[in-house]
């Protein structure tokens, strides 16, 4: 059985071409963030699995969710012919469940196109501004991009922060520092 990544690759490639020569990159990325989102909560999958259910009532119902919780701009909420017809063919294939990797390719291709990265900064502590616009800056001149920056916490790194953005990970916390350390002495 091939994994979600390997199946949501062409649908996620078709999608960027088509909004691509529409100019909607920026609309069909915020609808697809948006059935990212929906589609995690497993109570939506588990409604869409239902075998009971027919192609078009899985149709209504996913535009209707998003019309309500995203409003009538989402291009699955019934305003747009190329959301309606990407939800109707995902849902032919059986594929509706892979949005989520669907959205994410997606958004791997629009920021390689926008020259763009983003990064995910996981820290013991909250980082400052000041703190977050250096790190950014940095990663901008290393990686040769734009980047945009978020932040996590995560108490048990104990100090220091482990940067994502991409490939590249960058593990500057006290823990990997200590991990080391450890190693090295007990050799």
């Amino acid at each position: 059985m091939a994994d979600n990544n390997t199946v949501a690759r062409p649908y996620a490639e078709a999608a960027f071409e088509v909004a691509q020569e529409n100019g909607t990159l920026a609309e069909l990325s915020g609808s697809l963030n948006a059935a990212k989102a929906l589609m995690e909560d497993g109570l939506i999958a588990e409604f869409l699995s239902r075998p009971k259910l027919t192609d078009e009532q899985r149709l209504e119902f996913l535009r209707g969710l998003f019309a309500e919780t995203v409003g009538e701009g989402s291009m699955f909420a019934g305003g747009s012919q190329h959301g309606t017809n990407f939800l109707k063919l995902l849902l032919e294939n059986g594929r509706v469940a892979v949005l989520p990797e669907i959205s994410e390719q997606f958004e791997a291709l629009k920021a390689k196109v926008e020259n763009s990265i983003d990064a995910v900064i996981t820290a013991a502590a909250p980082l400052s501004a000041a703190q977050e616009k250096e790190i950014a800056g940095t990663l901008a001149e290393k990686l040769g991009r734009d980047v945009r920056i978020s932040t996590e916490i995560d108490e048990n790194l104990i100090g220091g922060a482990v940067i994502r953005a991409g490939d590249v990970v960058i593990d500057g916390s006290l823990r990997a520092r200590l991990e080391g350390l450890a190693n090295a002495l007990t050799k």
